[in-house]
This record gives C-alpha cells, sequence and structure tokens, in this order.
C-alpha cells in the first residue's frame, strides 16, 4: 500500500469535496474535519457550476487541489427520472467528465468518484458482487441516472489504463442520514416513512398505511458510515474495480417500518396495503472485498435512525 498512506500524512493538504451541502458530501467533510483535515475546499452551485467546462478548468488551474472526493450529482426518485431523463444522463455526464478531465490534468494525486448500487442489472445476482456491473440490461425506471455513473466507473478506470491516474470508485448502498431528502413527493423509503410516522403523531392520526406487503429485504448504511468508508479507500485502496460499501446488513421493509415507528414514537397501528406493489424482493451488495481490505460499517440501524430522527426535529421540523 506504501504510496496512498500518503493521504493520511498530509493533514493540510487540499482537498476538494464537491456535492458538500447534499447528504454525502457535507458526511465526508464532518469526518475530513473530525480526523484534522484543516484545508477542505468547498464550492456552492452558485460559486461553481460543475457542468460548465471553463468554469471547472479555471477552478482546478486556480485551486490546484491535491485531492477531489466527487460527491456532486443529480438525483432523484423514480418519478424525476421518467419526467426528466435527458437532464439526469447530461447533468451527471457534464460533472464527472468535467471533474475527472480536469483533475487529472491539474495534477490531483488521487480521486474518488461516488456511484450508486443502481448501476447494476436489474436481476444481478444476491448479494450483488462487483462483477456483476454490465452483466445484464438495467432497472429501467432509473437508466439515465445509471448509465451516467457507470460512464464515471469508466472513466476512472480508463485515466488509470492510459495516465496512470489513481482514479477509484465507490459504489454506496440504500443511504440515510442527517441532510436526507424529506421531501414528500421525492423522498426514498426511510426518510419517507420518518417523516409520515412524524407527522401522524403530531396529527394524533390512529393509523399509517404502507404500501406492498412488508416482505422485500433492503439494505441500509449510516452516511457517516460512507464516509468513514470514503476516507478509508482514499488512503488503502488504489485498484481498478470499483467497490462496493454496505452495510451487509438486511431488514425486511415491515421491520424498518417498525423500528422507524418505534423511534419517532408513534402509537397507532401500523397497516400494510398489500393491493400496492413491493418492488425488488431482495437488494443487497456485496461488501466482502471492502472488508477484505479492512473496514466494516460500525452503526447499527436504530442507533442511525435516532442520530437521523434528531436531526429531523432539529432541522425538517423548523
Amino acid at each position: 500500500m506504501g504510496e496512498t498512506d500518503s493521504f493520511f500524512s498530509n493533514k493540510s493538504a487540499k482537498i476538494f469535496v464537491a456535492g458538500h451541502r447534499g447528504l454525502v458530501g457535507s458526511a465526508i467533510v464532518r469526518k475530513l474535519q473530525s480526523l484534522g483535515f484543516n484545508n477542505i475546499v468547498v464550492r456552492t452551485h452558485s460559486e461553481l457550476d460543475l457542468t460548465r467546462q471553463s468554469d471547472v478548468e479555471s477552478f482546478f488551474a486556480t485551486e490546484k487541489p491535491q485531492y477531489v472526493i466527487l460527491a456532486a450529482a443529480k438525483v432523484g426518485g423514480i418519478h424525476a427520472n421518467n419526467t426528466y431523463p435527458a437532464d439526469f444522463i447530461t447533468t451527471n455526464l457534464q460533472i464527472q467528465t468535467n471533474v475527472i478531465h480536469y483533475s487529472y490534468h491539474h495534477g490531483v494525486k488521487k480521486i474518488l468518484f461516488l456511484g450508486s448500487s443502481c448501476i447494476y442489472p436489474k436481476f444481478a445476482p444476491q448479494p450483488i458482487p462487483e462483477n456483476a456491473l454490465l452483466s445484464g440490461p438495467l432497472e429501467p425506471t432509473n437508466e439515465w441516472y445509471a448509465v451516467a455513473k457507470i460512464a464515471g466507473i469508466k472513466m476512472c478506470q480508463a485515466f488509470r489504463i492510459q495516465y496512470g491516474f489513481d482514479a477509484i470508485s465507490a459504489m454506496p448502498t440504500n443511504l440515510y442520514g442527517p441532510n436526507d431528502n424529506f421531501h414528500p413527493e421525492n423522498s426514498h423509503v426511510l426518510p419517507a416513512l420518518m417523516q409520515r410516522f412524524h407527522k401522524s403523531k403530531v396529527e394524533g392520526a390512529k393509523e399509517v398505511v404502507v404500501w406492498g406487503s412488508g416482505s422485500p429485504l433492503r439494505e441500509f448504511l449510516h452516511v457517516d458510515d460512507l464516509a468513514d468508508a470514503v476516507v478509508f479507500l482514499m488512503g488503502n485502496y488504489s485498484g481498478l474495480e470499483h467497490m462496493n460499501v454496505g452495510s451487509g446488513k438486511e431488514v425486511t421493509i415491515k421491520e424498518l417500518a417498525e423500528l422507524v415507528k418505534e423511534v419517532v414514537g408513534f402509537e397507532g397501528e401500523l397497516v400494510w396495503d398489500t393491493s400496492k406493489p413491493d418492488g425488488t424482493p431482495r437488494k443487497l451488495m456485496d461488501s466482502s472485498k471492502l472488508a477484505s481490505l479492512g473496514w466494516s460499517s460500525k452503526i447499527s440501524l436504530k442507533d442511525g435512525l435516532i442520530d437521523t430522527y434528531k436531526w429531523y426535529l432539529e432541522n425538517v421540523e423548523q
């Protein structure tokens, strides 16, 4: 590992975290700060539009960061992906192409590109290993986003092969935590449940109806665990293949709903509307490759939910 250890040795190295206001980027900034890194560079969208090639080029020419963590992306649920496919593919391709390209051309030592588990085929084997990539058709509802993310992985690999550029990629499982999106229409299952139970508790509702049977299995990772893994990979991994990052722990949607209900303190009934679809029965990442390097998640789902609900009450409820 020799050459990669230098990431931890220089706490004043300039690190550009792209997307620092999002769920993932904000957690990475918190993690770096807690480890004593004191030269973290961030830009809001109004200060630097990552889709604009000339702006990104001049940013890198001027700032010359030594390390880059690319957590900026256009994200959204199924509805958004179906409604704005051109936006999803174009914006994400532009952001990652500009950032990876100019990172290399302006002497960045190492870049980490973040994707998502939706890069894998719809019917990938379970748990999903890294080599399932491009082994079958994608889930049609978010293929525009997925294709962009796959291109990002391949771009990192191409720059490593052609130029020896230390570009790595990490693909996290379902994430949750502070700064999550609690928007009622387009949030993911966990924040959506938390929002609904909270609202029902406040209104004194007798029951909460949840879609499906509650039987599908899902894997969740607290975003602070992901941030820990990202920093770990910056210091310990320089391979060609992308790396899965998951908790390795599955819960049924029913177990998740019961846990959120308990954390929120909703006293009413939980009713399952089995006339509604369940979605994929199981979606688990195989994170054994990362585990073999010595990393594993540390935040239990219950502790993570307590932490997230506390953040929700302090920030969203206001």
